[in-house]
């Protein structure tokens, strides 16, 4: 089942915005999601981090505490994700890609295996990058995915 657009491009209509929780969309500087129609319509899921997905800008301190293991940051961003996917009414086998930032490349194994518990084996493309830090002190991983609506 898909949702209707929170709001078109002004210059684009193939372009829609997906927010779902509408009315916290001011406190985002970003769209959760981006749907592109025609040619085959994607959902483009912003990067998730182990903070909740509605916080503040400027961030404020108390919304993002986080686990200090990799393992639990990791399924925080998956459910964050996975909320996003079941809005749109889609699952993890509609994923085609997923791009991992870890502040540490030794947590990969950690992030594989949590990812492995939601994607089963369902293989999307995947890019993991090794960057410096994220928005949030104490935020070890971001993963952002595309997704394929169902045809009809």
């Amino acid at each position: 089942m898909q949702h209707p657009p929170f709001r078109l491009s002004p210059t684009n209509p193939r372009l829609g915005e997906i927010q779902t929780q509408p009315e916290r969309q001011a406190d985002m500087p970003y769209a959760p999601a981006m749907r592109v129609r025609g040619g085959g319509d994607l959902l483009y899921i912003s990067g998730a981090t182990p903070s909740p997905l509605y916080h503040h800008h400027p961030h404020r301190a108390e919304e993002h505490q986080h686990p200090i293991a990799i393992e639990e940051q990791v399924t925080r961003v998956f459910d964050t994700l996975g909320a996003i996917l079941a809005h749109e009414g889609l699952t993890w086998t509609d994923v085609v890609k997923v791009t991992r930032y870890l502040t540490d490349m030794r947590d990969q194994d950690g992030l594989n295996a949590v990812q492995g518990r939601y994607f089963g084996d369902w293989r999307p493309v995947s890019t993991t990058v090794c960057v410096n830090q994220l928005s949030t002190p104490g935020a070890r991983v971001e993963v952002d995915v595309v997704a394929a609506y169902r045809p009809g």
